[in-house]
């Protein structure tokens, strides 16, 4: 995973995952307020209003999307 700080043209949407740089954790994006500069987010279970600086966006890459696909099951009724 990449994060990237947050630019003008780009789109943040409702259900995101981004990075709060103050706490360092991995937050919800609730709703994205342009023209307000500020962030709504879920923060373990709790309403977090920042400005948007204060934000990284979250990047996956194909490598990450890819290992992630990679579960594997019980084994156990695959023998009968």
């Amino acid at each position: 995973m990449k994060f990237k700080d947050i630019e003008e043209e780009d789109k943040i949407y409702p259900g995101e995952y981004l990075l709060h740089k103050p706490t360092r954790q991995i937050v919800v994006c609730g709703a994205y307020m342009k023209t307000k500069d500020k962030i709504k987010a879920l923060l373990n279970g709790r309403l977090l209003i920042d400005n948007i600086a204060e934000f990284q966006k979250l990047n996956v890459t194909k490598e990450d999307r890819a290992n992630k696909l990679k579960i594997s099951r019980c084994k156990g009724c695959s023998s009968k």
